[in-house]
């Protein structure tokens, strides 16, 4: 059993505030300065007029200030719901309507793509004179939403899933033990935005003090070569990579140099014949269960298994009729 009763802020905010906690590049963030930028801006919602239980959609680029965003939101009591800034006009007009965001959170590249939805632009210097204290919310507790994630709906509109501040610390815990990320750590956060792996990326990371390195944000999902020849220079000891990502990696010639942990998941593994010299470990989970629900490390050239149900989670498997069914016996998740 993991402590009870934690909102992920507060995990952020235990860091030692001289630590490196966000690289892109160039720009280099520490725990001190992350949680300071978040708690203006998060002063500045609450001006704005941001309550308890809100919601407060994102609409940003890859980068520090993206963090920092995020970690205002939930300062703020809020809930926020990732828009990836590269999708289809129209989807992006579907989910600020559907998600029905108090604020949407933009800055100049963006400020475009979010219609007549009140914004705050995030690199202008309005809230820079709000103080840089841990902002003090009545009623945040574990229960309250932490984020929403728009999956695509089996209706063929995407629908959101709302994750709750308990459920999202019980993964960092799990996470941080099972792949033993601490203090000190090196990690990356290469997931798209609108995917839940990005929020199993980030918030580990800074809830255990490590340092997030981000790859450049004009590096997208496309650009697969590009993100590998860059992930394989970064200091990193766990990283996530999608699945088809990770099998294109594996196939490289050169292994990563520095790295203990791969964590793979969003898509069958189909590849997996030889020794990397890291450890592989396979994930599974629909977004409404937090991530990761089975994880398991694989063997090269055994079973591509998805392992077993993460800390404070049972896995059925059960026929058409919901019934469990016997050993052996094939079933559905």
């Amino acid at each position: 059993a993991y402590a009870q009763g934690q909102v992920i802020q507060a995990l952020v905010e235990a860091q030692a505030p001289h630590a490196l906690a966000l690289v892109q590049g160039e720009q280099r963030l520490s725990y001190g300065e992350l949680n300071q930028r978040a708690n203006r801006l998060a002063h500045h919602l609450i001006a704005r007029g941001v309550l308890l239980g809100d919601r407060v959609a994102l609409c940003l680029a890859r980068g520090p200030q993206r963090l920092i965003a995020m970690l205002a939101v939930l300062k703020a009591g809020a809930a926020y719901v990732p828009v990836d800034p590269a999708y289809p006009a129209e989807r992006i007009a579907y989910l600020l309507s559907d998600s029905a965001p108090t604020l949407v959170l933009v800055e100049a590249a963006t400020a475009g793509l979010v219609g007549e939805v009140a914004s705050v632009a995030i690199d202008s210097d309005a809230w820079l004179d709000q103080p840089d204290s841990n902002p003090v919310v009545e009623g945040l507790d574990e229960q309250q939403l932490a984020y929403v994630i728009y999956t695509s709906g089996s209706t063929g509109q995407p629908k959101g899933v709302m994750v709750e501040h308990r459920t999202l610390a019980n993964l960092v815990h799990w996470h941080c033990q099972a792949f033993e990320l601490g203090a000190g750590s090196q990690t990356s956060s290469v997931a798209g935005f609108g995917f839940d792996a990005m929020a199993w990326e980030a918030w580990p990371a800074l809830c255990a003090g490590a340092t997030l390195h981000l790859p450049p944000a004009h590096i997208g999902g496309e650009h697969v070569d590009e993100l590998l020849d860059w992930w394989l220079e970064q200091p990193l000891h766990v990283s996530f990579l999608p699945t088809p990502v990770a099998e294109q990696a594996l196939r490289r010639e050169r292994q990563h140099p520095t790295l203990r942990t791969l964590l793979v998941g969003g898509d069958r593994l189909r590849h997996f014949e030889r020794d990397p010299g890291f450890q592989l470990v396979n994930n599974y989970g629909p977004t409404e269960t937090t991530v990761v629900a089975t994880s398991g490390v694989l063997q090269p050239g055994g079973a591509l298994h998805i392992g077993k149900p993460t800390a404070n989670t049972r896995v059925y498997v059960l026929d058409e009729q919901r019934q469990p069914v016997p050993v052996g016996v094939t079933g559905e998740l």
